[in-house]
């Protein structure tokens, strides 16, 4: 018996066909349990966060099959703008990636060549070894391999919101995705993700990156802010984490029925 087998649909898909921003969460636990819960709970997309959780190429492909069978899209952060390890998540079935710590336009572009195939990119082909083209059970994976890809650059820094227009304008950057946190630390404000002067960088990004025609999406864990963002226009959002979500609930609930001896 033959069958076709067909990859999903990439971010930016999602993206231009969806009539309102799309909303999502990290996964940081490395927990497949807490990833196929966060795929199934309703939210539009999931980050698999390799960049501050201790992941392995194993615990990422663990927690893309955990998630493969729900509707939310995901979406996994590398460490590190490394054509190698770019390379190997991809081949692991990582169709959405997000870059960290894009500061520049030429930073950009070496994101854009690992992704693809050449003449395009520099990616190895190994698709034959790789989960990417399920075992080459995908038809004609190797010229169709770019459009079943999607990348989206993190801008993080002062640096980056000075070259934010010309980030944006890379051709191969799908969509933008602003890190308040350490784009505060970098302006001098660390732990004041809502300073003004953090919050207007922010909203210069917006901008800069819409004048470009790409989508933008911003980090806001504080749900007020969030919901500013949201207004503000960003394309995207994540509002949550795993880990975040338990620790608050549990010391909630601790702070409730446990209350320290007096």
């Amino acid at each position: 018996m033959s069958f076709h087998l067909e990859l999903p649909g990439t971010f930016a898909h999602k993206l231009k066909e969806s009539s309102r921003p799309l909303v999502g969460m990290w996964v940081s636990s490395g927990s497949e349990v807490c990833c196929e819960i966060a795929a199934g709970s309703g939210f539009d997309w999931v980050l698999i966060d390799g960049e501050h959780s201790p992941y392995s190429l194993e615990t990422i492909t663990s927690l893309l099959r955990a998630a493969a069978a729900y509707p939310a899209t995901m979406i996994v952060r590398a460490p590190v703008n490394d054509t190698v390890l770019i390379k190997q998540y991809l081949d692991l079935g990582v169709q959405n990636l997000m870059v960290p710590m894009i500061d520049s336009a030429e930073e950009a572009e070496a994101a854009v060549k690992a992704m693809h195939y050449p003449p395009r990119g520099v990616r190895g082909v190994g698709s034959a070894l790789a989960r990417s083209s399920r075992w080459n059970g995908v038809p004609n994976y190797l010229t169709n391999a770019s459009e079943t890809l999607s990348l989206c650059v993190q801008i993080e820094s002062a640096a980056a919101v000075d070259n934010a227009a010309a980030i944006a304008a890379v051709d191969g950057v799908d969509q933008v995705f602003v890190g308040p946190s350490d784009l505060a630390a970098s302006m001098g404000y660390i732990g004041q993700q809502a300073h003004p002067k953090v919050t207007e960088a922010v909203a210069h990004v917006f901008q800069a990156v819409h004048d470009a025609g790409k989508p933008v999406g911003v980090n806001a864990f504080d749900l007020a802010q969030a919901r500013s963002y949201l207004d503000q226009g960003a394309d995207f959002a994540a509002i949550g984490a795993d880990v975040q979500l338990l620790a608050t609930r549990a010391r909630a609930l601790a702070s409730e029925f446990c209350p320290p001896e007096s």
